[in-house]
């Protein structure tokens, strides 16, 4: 690259990023995900690099963030609230670990402390005598805002530190990150969608916003939490030697500090708390992005001083993005198995947490409309665990007038029939109950895992299998004969015998999980468990009433609803006349049936890995003991069985003072051991 196009590369990418600047620090409403401006910064930095000349005063890459807002008071950090610089790779890892030994001039293993690197709002907190003073956000890195009153109201920050174990410094600065977790996000987003509020777009979004509001009362409504990180300035305080030191007295004083942060004896120590975190991550309580990295010793941090906007002393290791941007090329619907038409987004593929995404779901045309998603548009897309990706925002600033909008079709896409909405949904749905789709989709729901697991079965056979009239409902795969499996495309002997092999094999599958497979509307796995623990049978559950189904405690008028519903349906029962026919068992057998009330009332919760059973064995023991198997800690928790390796679920336990027990203790409940 010639000078002059450096120069004009530089000036574009000093705007852009200003520009998401002041969207992610004054609007608290970022257009682009942070790996996007990572990629811009890191540009910015390395052309900065190779032309030191051109670097002006004014380029991001010479100050944090941004200015205040206008409407605080400004707060001047003693000692600025520098940025990190950024790893995203083991070998970027070990490059900092190199470049600080050369550095300090040292041999041996570096003692580094390394936590979770949370995703919220940075702030400040200013303690004199042991009272809070001055509560600020981290604004521009030199200069904050003044939300004294806002922080006062997050009830993990005390107002005065205790000093039962530790005396007060004349003046301490508290660095630290607000955050709201994640089951408080989605809480608060449900009671704002309620009062026809717009919902926040993500944890962090939720807590900027909460503690930037004029009005103290509304950040004291929010769910905030704080989590204690490091220090600015201590006066009259204790003589640390070292990070960890500071955060041990953080306790003493009352501070929260993250108990999952830990003291690594070089730099393998700080990898494989990487990994771990890594595994971690879909656990833990709040959204973290990376790993954050400082030399342990104060000694060793001062000796390496600052660079213009970042500590020589600390990296953050970047978890792979959740988020990612790329183009939506095309919008079809897909008709699943109750009808409903789902719009998905076709998009140029981009790698997001690991993996080629290529299509997100848009859910519905609310989502559409709410969105105003079009397609052409550039968009960001968002991917957490094994959720199905789906667009976030829209990058609006890139449209250039040929983006088309979409609406969903009134003919169904496959059969050509009528497409209605119904009154009270958002869904639209095909009118035609033979359709090819909607069958198709049944027959994979019935055929999954969790279901009636029939290995071998998957899409492109079903959609053989469908379109050439062999089978018209989930029935007539138990009727299927290797002669009719022979004629489809890419069928062997050996794989239409082991495909019968695996049918039959269903047979065997218990009566809750063929419930789960009949596709009834709001009856997952553990509603299917529920009903046939209470009434034994298909046949007894078919004859029940909308009262009977309503007095079954875990049972609301909209599953009771639809359950009557589906048995009503003239097809419906032919169905189960087929399937009993076939082979299938309508009753449930004795083994499935509750072995005892040993676990009656009690609520178990289990985190970590297990020796004797995988999880899912575990829960269904006390389910089938009388018991209920949760998937999050709460208040009415009983016990926490704790495997190896736990989650974010024993803190939590810990916190509320649930009794955790082991894998053993749990055995020796059940009789087992």
């Amino acid at each position: 690259m010639t000078r002059e196009e450096a120069k004009k590369r530089l000036e574009e990418l000093r705007e852009l990023i200003n520009y998401h600047n002041y969207r992610y620090y004054v609007l608290d409403d970022p257009e682009i995900p942070d790996a996007e401006y990572d990629r811009l910064m890191q540009e910015l930095l390395e052309l900065e690099r190779q032309f030191p000349d051109l670097v002006t005063p004014d380029s991001p890459s010479q100050r944090v963030g941004a200015p205040p807002r206008e409407e605080f008071e400004t707060v001047p950090h003693s000692v600025p609230m520098l940025s990190l610089d950024n790893a995203f790779s083991e070998e970027d890892i070990r490059e900092f670990d190199e470049r600080v030994h050369r550095l300090l001039g040292v041999s041996g293993p570096i003692e580094y402390v390394a936590e979770p690197k949370l995703d919220g709002l940075g702030v400040e907190l200013v303690y004199e005598n042991g009272v809070l003073t001055v509560g600020s956000t981290r604004g521009d890195g030199y200069v904050g805002e003044n939300v004294t009153e806002n922080l006062k109201t997050i009830k993990s920050i005390p107002l005065r530190l205790l000093t039962r174990w530790l005396p007060a410094p004349e003046r301490l600065e508290v660095r630290g990150e607000v955050i709201m977790q994640k089951e408080a996000f989605r809480r608060l987003n449900r009671e704002r969608e309620e009062r026809g509020e717009p919902p926040f777009a993500n944890p962090r979004n939720a807590a900027a916003g909460s503690v930037r509001q004029l009005d103290p009362r509304v950040t004291a409504s929010r769910p905030l939490d704080m989590y204690c990180y490091g220090y600015g300035q201590i006066i009259g305080g204790p003589d640390f030697k070292t990070h960890w030191e500071v955060l041990e007295a953080f306790k003493k004083w009352g501070l929260k500090v993250n108990p999952l942060n830990e003291l690594c004896k070089g730099i393998d120590q700080v990898v494989d708390y990487y990994r771990r975190m890594t595994e971690k991550r879909e656990e833990l309580p709040y959204e973290a992005d990376g790993v954050v990295v400082k030399v342990n010793s104060l000694e060793y941090q001062a000796r390496l001083g600052m660079k213009t906007r970042s500590p020589r002393w600390a990296i953050a290791w970047k978890f792979e993005a959740h988020q990612e941007i790329t183009q939506v090329v095309d919008i079809v619907a897909q008709v699943g198995r109750t009808g409903t038409l789902t719009p998905v987004a076709i998009l140029k593929p981009v790698r997001v947490g690991g993996v080629v995404v290529s299509r997100a779901t848009l859910h519905n045309q609310d989502e559409i409309d709410r969105l105003d998603v079009r397609i052409g548009d550039w968009v960001i897309v968002q991917r957490a665990g094994d959720v199905i990706p789906e667009i976030v925002s829209v990058v609006k600033s890139r449209r250039t007038g040929k983006e088309k909008p979409y609406h969903l079709p009134d003919r169904c896409p496959v059969c050509g029939a009528k497409v209605v909405r119904m009154p009270g949904e958002v869904a639209y749905r095909c009118t035609n109950a033979s359709c090819p789709a909607q069958l198709k989709e049944r027959i994979l729901h019935f055929a999954s895992k969790r279901a009636m697991d029939i290995d071998g079965l998957g899409e492109k056979l079903v959609d053989q299998l469908v379109d050439k009239g062999l089978v018209k409902d989930v029935a007539d795969l138990y009727f299927l004969k290797k002669e009719d499996l022979m004629k489809l495309e890419r069928m062997g002997e050996k794989s239409a015998e082991n495909l019968l092999r695996a049918i039959e094999e269903s047979k065997s599958r218990s009566l809750d999980r063929l419930l789960y497979g009949l596709g009834i509307r709001y009856v997952g796995e553990h509603m299917a468990r529920v009903l046939i623990d209470h009434f034994g049978s298909i046949e007894a559950l078919k004859n029940a009433s909308y009262e009977d189904l309503i007095q079954i405690p875990e049972v609301g008028p909209v599953v009771a609803e639809s359950v009557v519903t589906f048995f009503r349906q003239p097809e419906n029962l032919k169905l189960l006349e087929k399937l009993k026919k076939a082979g299938i068992q309508l009753e449930q057998k004795p083994e499935e049936r509750k072995k005892s009330d040993l676990l009656a009332g009690k609520t178990f919760v289990f985190t970590g890995a297990l020796k004797s059973f995988t999880r899912d064995e575990a829960q269904r023991i006390v389910e089938e003991l009388g018991g209920r198997a949760a998937s999050s800690v709460s208040r009415r928790t009983d016990y926490v069985v704790v495997g190896e390796n736990p989650g974010s679920k024993a803190e939590r336990a810990r916190q509320l003072g649930i009794p955790m027990i082991t894998e053993e203790e749990f055995k020796k409940m059940i009789g087992m051991a």
